[in-house]
């Protein structure tokens, strides 16, 4: 059986609601008139590119200073231009925020703008793994202008910025662009390798990409999530999202407790006391140590055809990863009118925290309970959550022994704290002995 849910697809592009009449044409040698990504509109055209440093170690001393800022001066920069160039489908500051009052702080937002008055569309969700189909909508369809700035890796070692360089169709540059339906300020979409077109599964590549983007942004409040298909992906063409947002995220506050070390240096650890269980990846000698740990066990999860979520945290030193079954749930009918009323789809965003509500009747009546019931159905069972770690340390050459867990009084309390006036904290709880057997 096929499992489907209908829901109404978020507009991350101004181009997006133009796929359907345009048909799969665009090799105009003059152009297709749109400044699109494709073959059409590519020769000649020219971005800015943000060229970062490689660094073998998280505090390496070979590490330099970029030129400027990479989060004000250019990220948020050139947001805030698309901004006054009225790009955005919405003005997302205006969006009414507040911190929910309980132990978490949740927050809520009242989006009126993302939700449309348009009819559902049918997404399968029983498939993480999907072909690329280049007749449904993908990045290449965005207008250039819809484009911050090129994102790659320096080819000798130090920070540049070209403001006007080429696009190397050979090479397929990894681009940053804005996400015209924001949830929040700074909302953009980084997109690898955009003319490869691969469909929406994280790589080792991509996944280090992503990482390096929040340590050049070098902010704890700017975070990276992605979605897989089947939790909540509704676009299948390789991409993540991020955004600013000046407050701990809920599952940041989460008390956490150690399963293993993994190769690297990298600290594996069970999510405690928050509504959708899950896995906390951090440390490593480098963010490659840490993006291999993460994206062997996302690769895992993609081809044991489990849907996933993944909120990349503290500038690319921590990473969630969350196996979710909400829509899986709702395509069986197993979900309760009163929250598909709701029309919130759980994805990394609101699983960490965030969430984005589409009534006043909703967000006015916000609440922790409201909040935890909703999560609590995203989540894996314990059972089968134990069965998806068994599937992912197998897969990792992770072996967990002697897992004794310290009494409760060591676990991390969660503080009931002024979620607008602390900054995210790291905890991580000793479950005693473990090893790693790395295998080549």
């Amino acid at each position: 059986m096929m499992l489907r849910i209908k829901r109404v697809p978020t507009v991350v592009s101004n181009y997006q609601k133009e796929e359907a009449e345009e048909g799969g044409g665009g090799g105009v040698a003059v152009g297709c008139g749109r400044n699109c990504m494709r073959e059409c509109c590519l020769p000649g055209a020219k971005l800015p590119l943000y060229a970062f440093q490689k660094y073998d170690k998280v505090e390496s001393s070979d590490k330099k200073d970029p030129p400027f800022a990479f989060l004000d001066s250019l990220l948020l920069g050139e947001w805030e231009d698309r901004a006054e160039r009225g790009l955005f489908r919405y003005d997302v500051t205006a969006c009414s925020t507040k911190v929910i009052p309980g132990d978490y702080g949740f927050i809520a937002q009242l989006n009126e703008g993302r939700h449309l008055k348009k009819r559902p569309t049918e997404f399968r969700v029983d498939k993480v793994l999907q072909p690329f189909d280049g007749s449904k909508f993908n990045f290449t369809k965005v207008g250039q202008e819809e484009i911050l700035f090129q994102f790659e890796a320096s080819k000798d070692g130090e920070v540049v910025f070209y403001p006007n360089a080429p696009i190397d169709v050979e090479s397929s540059p990894s681009v940053v662009a804005i996400n015209v339906s924001p949830i929040e300020y700074g909302h953009v979409l980084l997109i690898p390798r955009i003319l490869e077109c691969l469909p929406q599964r994280i790589d080792h590549e991509s996944l280090l990409l992503a990482l390096y983007m929040a340590s050049e942004a070098g902010n704890p409040y700017f975070r990276l999530g992605y979605n897989s298909l089947g939790a909540f992906a509704t676009i299948n063409h390789l991409h993540f999202q991020a955004y600013y947002l000046a407050v701990t995220f809920p599952i940041e506050k989460a008390p956490t407790r150690k399963i293993t070390d993994f190769k690297g240096g990298v600290v594996i650890s069970e999510i405690l006391k928050y509504p959708v269980r899950g896995l906390v990846f951090e440390g490593g000698y480098s963010l490659e140590d840490l993006s291999i740990a993460v994206s062997d066990s996302c690769i895992c999860l993609q081809d044991n055809n489990i849907p996933y979520n993944v909120l990349i945290s503290d500038s690319g030193t921590r990473m969630f990863l969350l196996p979710q079954c909400y829509a899986e749930k709702q395509a069986l009918g197993e979900v309760s009118p009163e929250l598909l009323d709701t029309q919130v789809n759980p994805a990394v965003w609101e699983i960490s925290g965030h969430m984005v509500l589409k009534r006043k009747q909703d967000y006015d009546g916000a609440s922790e309970d409201n909040a935890w019931r909703l999560l609590a159905e995203v989540s894996l069972s314990e059972a089968r959550f134990q069965e998806v770690l068994a599937i992912i340390f197998e897969a990792i050459s992770c072996v967990v022994t002697e897992n004794v867990s310290l009494p409760d009084e060591d676990e991390q309390d969660v503080e009931d704290v002024d979620a607008l006036k602390n900054g995210p904290h790291q905890t991580a709880i000793v479950a005693g002995k473990q090893e790693c057997l790395v295998q080549h």
